[in-house]
């Protein structure tokens, strides 16, 4: 079988999709590995029958949701949840975050699966919030999380953005979250490259100012941080600044577009992994781990460099939308029945991109079922009025 698929020019191409089936079908065993911590920041499923509006309360179909948290389990990632992958701040509103997060951690005590969930302040308003509803909101979601009994990551906070006037304020509200902390927390840079609030965070646009801020934040509390998660697409600074941790602070690469060698390391260490690709990759990310767990640096290298190119695809700018190509790579591959996102945010990458996806993906083998990606991918080109 061959399908037709557009050019940007509006011309076609015929293009043969691989016959093989995922080499990674079968579960690897769910044992921790044992030379990294890897997460994947998992998307949710939306309810595609419920009547909503983008701007109105996310519905979410929670079987599909959790079964594919177990997918990632099965081949013993860990889960980090209601991250930005989840659509925080983009359709998934924190009611429908803070019920996700509880069904989760739930799914993970019965699973035996590693999870961590993302502590923010999205229900504020970031224009009105001031420094102490900001703490409070904080405190808020802290609560819900650790009641859950799941690890929290600290995200960062369009409302601390938009109200902070300098480091102070973020040494204030980040120190006063950390004292009360429980249990040590992840801390998550999310540069506005995934999110244009963002921008200036820690006090500072400038960015060695800004790591500056961040480091005295981990060196006043570092048993209360267990690492950080760095998303600034910038290899050689996040290399730095794990450099300059504290003794037993881990860096968490946040990096999709240089991930392999991050993870690998150097001479001088690595970084752990929290990722939203490692959602479409779970399997062969899990593998190529695994070969790393051995100390076969050059195979992990060898199965994990060829998937960037898809990364760097899904993850390109404005970047704050990849989860759509996340989500439609999970339906291709036949963990959800139809593309449909929270918000609508399904209609937020054009068909070339998506086709391209589609191709990338299909050079990695990495659908289960090649014929039911093929099938579905005819469907979407149909509905775009693509002839086959």
């Amino acid at each position: 079988m061959t399908l037709h698929l557009p050019n940007p020019d509006g011309t076609l191409r015929t293009y043969e999709p691989y016959p093989e089936p995922l080499r990674h079908t079968m579960p690897l065993p769910g044992s921790a590995f044992t030379s990294r911590t890897v997460f994947s920041a998992a998307h949710v499923v939306a309810d595609p029958y419920a009547d909503t509006t983008p701007d109105g309360p996310a519905a979410v179909d929670w079987d599909a949701t959790l079964a594919f948290r177990r997918h990632l389990w099965s081949h013993g990632l860990g889960v980090a949840e209601a991250m930005d992958t989840a659509q925080r701040g983009m359709g998934l509103d924190w009611p429908t975050a803070a019920e996700l997060i509880r069904r989760s951690a739930a799914e993970a005590k019965a699973a035996g699966g590693r999870i961590a969930c993302g502590v923010g302040t999205d229900q504020l308003t970031a224009t009105t919030a001031t420094l102490a509803e900001v703490r409070t909101a904080y405190e808020e979601q802290l609560a819900v999380v650790e009641e859950s009994g799941a690890q929290a990551i600290l995200m960062a906070s369009r409302a601390l953005a938009a109200t902070a006037k300098g480091p102070d304020d973020y040494l204030e509200v980040y120190g006063h979250l950390l004292r009360q902390a429980a249990e040590p927390v992840i801390l998550h840079w999310l540069g506005p490259m995934f999110d244009p609030a963002l921008d200036g965070y820690w006090g500072s646009s400038d960015l060695d100012t800004a790591t500056d801020t961040f480091l005295e934040v981990i060196a006043a509390h570092p048993d209360k941080v267990d690492g950080i998660k760095v998303s600034l697409l910038d290899a050689q600074r996040e290399i730095d600044l794990r450099r300059r941790l504290p003794q037993g602070v881990r860096c968490y690469t946040g990096d999709d577009f240089n991930y392999p060698e991050l993870i690998a390391g150097d001479d001088q260490g690595f970084s752990h992994a929290l990722l939203g690709i490692f959602d479409p990759l779970g399997p062969l990310a899990a593998e190529a781990v695994r070969l790393l767990d051995t100390g076969n640096t050059e195979a992990f290298r060898g199965l994990l460099d060829p998937s960037v190119e898809l990364s760097r695809h899904l993850f390109r700018a404005p970047t704050r939308f990849y989860k759509t190509g996340v989500v439609f790579l999970a339906w291709l591959s036949g963990h959800q029945s139809h593309f449909t996102m929270v918000g609508g945010l399904q209609s937020a990458r054009s068909l070339p991109h998506l086709v391209h996806a589609y191709e990338l993906a299909d050079e990695l083998l990495l659908f289960p079922d090649p014929l039911l990606a093929e099938d579905r991918m005819r469907t979407l080109l149909k509905l775009h009025g693509v002839d086959q």
